[in-house]
């Protein structure tokens, strides 16, 4: 059983990834074998909209890392998504990476079945993350992937992962967490994706 995540966050190393590895901890315990791109380390180019895919499952871009990516897409069994929020979005690195995924999609869904999940890093909160998640869930959707809704037992602290370095109010003047560490939610949230993706995959595998 293997767990992919993609980062689309342009620093590397940072709370974005610090999420990533709450979840692939908890996704390892369990069995999975893990592995996480960094697209900030990889060369995606723009998809041109030159609509070669529509025909056959083959990109017209052929000299960058996109293809070795979705080589290592299709040998997974489950996906984690990362995205830091900026403008109410994914990074423009995650975008790109997304529309390339088009070759994945336009012929049949090569996706479909794969098990999926998602989370988002933002500075503050009810900012942003809301909209930045239902793309990527969207995005999910799109390639017919099993999206898992992490929920740890016991009362509702969250619907998705929404990372956040807000840590309150004060005087009127907002206080800030040094890492996402330090959120008392997003991190035992996102381990929880790791558990639910991995027990999902054993399900139906």
């Amino acid at each position: 059983m293997k767990i992919l995540a993609i980062n689309g966050s342009h620093r590397v190393g940072q709370n974005t990834d610090y999420l990533i590895n709450q979840a692939l901890t908890a996704a390892a315990e369990l069995g999975a074998e893990t592995e996480v791109i960094e697209l900030a380390e990889k060369n995606v180019e723009y998809c041109t909209g030159c609509n070669r895919c529509l025909f056959k499952p083959k990109c017209s871009i052929k000299d960058d890392d996109m293809e070795e990516i979705k080589a290592k897409m299709l040998e997974a069994d489950g996906i984690i998504f990362a995205s830091p929020d900026y403008f109410s979005n994914v990074s423009a690195r995650m975008k790109c990476f997304m529309d390339r995924t088009r070759p994945l999609h336009m012929v049949a869904n090569q996706l479909k079945g794969k098990v999926a999940g998602f989370m988002t890093m933002s500075g503050l909160d009810n900012c942003g993350s809301e909209s930045t998640s239902a793309a990527l869930n969207q995005f999910c959707a799109t390639h017919e992937m099993l999206v898992v809704h992490p929920r740890p037992e016991g009362p509702v602290i969250a619907s998705s992962i929404t990372g956040s370095l807000m840590a309150g109010m004060k005087d009127g003047k907002p206080q800030w967490r040094r890492s996402v560490a330090d959120d008392p939610i997003a991190p035992v949230v996102a381990r929880q994706l790791g558990i639910d993706m991995t027990e999902l995959i054993k399900k139906i595998g």
